[in-house]
């Protein structure tokens, strides 16, 4: 029997499929036309977007949610407008393949159309990036960038397929053929068991332990090896990034988010004798470590070996999948009595109630509302089942403050590297991910403008998602830190924009609420009109406590500095 002749392209089809990959998001080009022909045969679901930055943002948001790849497809100039969605994809630590077209390599280095050097590029923003030189090893560099992507911390990488290498033809036999091997299957790394024992040992010796919970640990959206350490150790949690929600901010042991300026009990992590790190790297966001006193012993798990220690020295640092080692710390600790930290709790707890009262004060029904106000109101209609992504500044902050993740991988704030403009383009890859799930964005008016064109892409794709835009007429945290700085606002004010008439124009629903009446019922149809939906709020421009932090900081800085 004769051998079969294949392109390129239908072998990056039939590899990416047999990876499991489904969903592709695009915008077409000159550069990606053969493969995205070649996909159209084999069953691909394309989301085309109205920019490739949010296409990327799509990719990365659908990696974190759903712990599949996220594939975003572009050609060259389109490639250069993905960077953000891969930047914040390295920092989100989101399973991503960027694949991009280019033109034929003979023409490369010549000034061939829109040539630019994609891999240069990609390589600042991903764990990886190469160019594929020849259709034989399609197959095998893509099971390889698949492989990199999921080894230790998660993250990015990228591909450039040239014109050519595309429509180049080959024998069946002549490449190694993809099978259903999913390479992001690489097993699971252990810790020795001497490690996990010092480890369990400095948390029961402890008396005022604590567990946080980073994006590392958030990969599973099984939180049962969590909440099993939690409930032996009888240890306080809180988690953050891919993290919120492993075990629920409703468990008498979780004390929510660990946010220093959104979440008061965090005012006590620096009385902590002994601090179990999983998967949160040791950066700005946690004083490079030096939140826990001096003396505080800290056990530090983390799938990049490089994180172990890294600006703050531990006592025991174990290196592996992070979800693996918390099972073994889990089966460790039953070999152990632990006491109840009922006096530890009870202050950090004590503290949560008084920000719940503060909280309270704040959110009065007046006009103009303020953003604890609106949320309030929110809060009463949201069920266990919802995803909230969030986008923007001070209004979401406020938001953050109050509502709750009871469930793993359900709720989705950008990563350190605060890239705005992801909400929306998250959202969307939320309600891909799971359709029978209500998705609610929640955003601030600046951050909204990056990416607001995407409704269209909502409602060509009938993707009903929710937005709660609060509209400030600024841009919140950088407003407040110029005025408490520099005693006045340079180039962060906005208007009122209706920003509800230009979702009604790419085909959605938009409400305008301007008093504090006609938000509830402005709510209520846009959970009931089945469309993609926003909610044009107008808020006081309030300061929220992450901007009130951020003053002290730049104050502090500059106090040094002089």
């Amino acid at each position: 029997m004769a051998k079969q002749k294949l392109t390129g392209s239908h072998l990056i089809a039939h590899t990416l499929k047999a990876e499991g990959v489904k969903n592709i998001f695009t915008i077409a080009g000159d550069h990606t036309l053969p493969v995205m022909d070649a996909m159209a045969d084999n069953g691909f679901n394309f989301v085309d977007t109205r920019h490739e930055q949010a296409a990327s943002f799509m990719a990365d948001g659908y990696g974190r949610i759903t712990g599949n790849l996220g594939v975003v497809m572009t050609t060259t100039p389109g490639m250069v407008n993905a960077i953000p969605g891969l930047a914040n994809g390295l920092h989100s630590e989101s399973p991503m393949l960027s694949l991009a077209g280019s033109a034929e390599i003979s023409e490369l280095g010549k000034g061939a159309n829109q040539e630019i050097d994609q891999i240069s590029l990609a390589s600042a923003v991903t764990k990886g990036a190469w160019m594929i030189t020849d259709a034989r090893r399609i197959p095998d560099m893509i099971a390889m960038a698949i492989r990199t992507a999921y080894s230790g911390r998660r993250g990015p990488v990228h591909l450039t397929v040239p014109l050519d290498v595309q429509e180049q033809e080959v024998l069946e036999g002549d490449f190694r053929s993809s099978t259903d091997t999913h390479n992001k299957h690489v097993g699971s790394v252990l810790a020795g068991s001497e490690e996990i024992k010092q480890a369990i040992d400095i948390l029961n010796n402890a008396v005022r332990p604590l567990i946080i919970a980073g994006a590392s640990a958030g990969y599973s959206s099984d939180g049962s090896a969590l909440k099993h350490l939690v409930e032996t150790t009888k240890i306080p949690v809180m988690t953050s990034d891919q993290s919120r929600g492993l075990i629920p901010d409703d468990h008498p042991y979780c004390l929510g988010y660990f946010d220093s300026a959104l979440n008061w009990a965090t005012k006590l992590v620096g009385d902590a004798d002994a601090v179990l790190i999983l998967g949160r790297k040791f950066d700005n966001s946690i004083g490079y470590g030096d939140i826990f006193k001096e003396d505080c012993k800290i056990v530090q798990v983390d799938p990049d070996q490089r994180q172990i220690g890294r600006n703050r020295g531990v006592h025991v640092g174990l290196t592996g999948a992070v979800n693996a080692i918390i099972a073994q710390m889990a089966d460790e600790s039953t070999r152990h009595v632990w006491a109840e930290k009922k006096d530890w709790i009870a202050d950090m707890t004590a503290l949560k109630q008084s920000q719940s009262e503060w909280y309270a004060n704040l959110a009065r029904p007046e006009t103009p509302m303020h953003a604890t106000y609106v949320h309030s109101v929110l809060n009463r209609f949201l069920d266990p089942e919802d995803i909230l992504v969030w986008d923007g500044g001070d209004f979401g902050h406020f938001g953050r403050m109050l509502h709750k993740a009871n469930q793993p991988l359900s709720w989705f704030y950008f990563a350190q590297f605060g890239t705005l403009g992801n909400g929306l383009p998250t959202a969307l890859a939320a309600k891909i991910a799971h359709p029978n799930r209500r998705v609610i964005l929640i955003s601030g008016d600046g951050g909204f403008g990056f990416t607001a064109m995407e409704f269209d892409t909502a409602v060509r794709h009938n993707l009903p998602i929710i937005c709660i835009l609060g509209n400030d007429a600024c841009w919140g945290i950088d407003y407040h830190i110029q005025v408490g700085i520099y005693g006045r606002p340079v180039a962060t004010n906005l208007l009122t924009t209706r920003y509800d008439k230009v979702v009604e124009g790419l085909g959605g629903y938009g409400q305008f609420v301007q008093t504090h009446d006609e938000f509830e019922p402005a709510l209520k149809r846009a959970f009931s009109s089945g469309r993609p939906a926003l909610i044009n709020t107008v808020i006081q421009n309030g300061i929220s406590p992450r901007a009130e932090a951020a003053i002290v900081k730049w104050r502090n800085r500059r106090a040094k500095n002089r």
